[in-house]
């Protein structure tokens, strides 16, 4: 009997595939994702109002693509309330548009990376950015909480946990809007006696 593990790069057939629906299924779902993961933050914030001062949207576009302190804390309001950081909203809505947009297409052709209903890619993206990536850019600080100044606890429960519900809400999305547009079921299940 064959395995997640002894097969975990398992292609579809190329004739299911519906690579246009996954970009624009991945636009949606990031779109989507991205107010999500906002709402995950406002119970659990991934940074103290210190570290938040400055986020870390703001100090890629600074350290990255040379804009002033003074334009990416450029401010936005809504309803005469709050002001909104809109570079650091365009970044967090790109971000999650794109990585949407990759998952989304490659559930057409890699159907694994589709584990744990996107929760498992969810966590390899919060590894690869957080804890990877971005220290060593020097966007965040370490990842270790023991070093000083480094990601705290919290952090990682913030933006651990906010990834997995992030990806999960794409997958919700991806699989639903998908089969009702191509009014069939994801490409690696079979279309004899398929349910939607």
């Amino acid at each position: 009997m064959a395995t997640w593990f002894s097969h975990p790069f398992n292609r579809t057939d190329p004739a299911r595939r519906r690579t246009g629906t996954a970009v624009l299924v991945g636009i949606i779902g990031g779109f989507f994702s991205a107010i999500v993961k906002f709402g995950w933050e406002v119970p659990f914030p991934p940074r103290t109002p210190e570290r938040n001062a400055t986020n870390p949207p703001q100090t890629m576009l600074e350290h990255w693509f040379g804009m002033s302190s003074a334009q990416s804390h450029t401010t936005v309001s809504f309803n005469l309330n709050d002001t909104l950081p809109i570079y650091s909203f365009i970044v967090h809505f790109a971000f999650a548009i794109v990585l949407a947009i990759f998952y989304c297409v490659m559930a057409e052709y890699l159907p694994r990376i589709k584990l744990w209903q996107g929760a498992a890619f969810g966590l390899l993206v919060w590894i690869g950015a957080h804890l990877v990536l971005m220290p060593l850019t020097g966007i965040v600080p370490s990842p270790f909480p023991w070093v000083d100044g480094g990601q705290t606890w919290s952090e990682h429960f913030s933006e651990a946990l906010g990834h997995v519900v992030w990806m999960w809400s794409i997958e919700i999305v991806r699989r639903d809007l998908r089969n009702r547009i191509t009014h069939e079921p994801d490409a690696e299940v079979p279309l004899a006696g398929a349910t939607r």
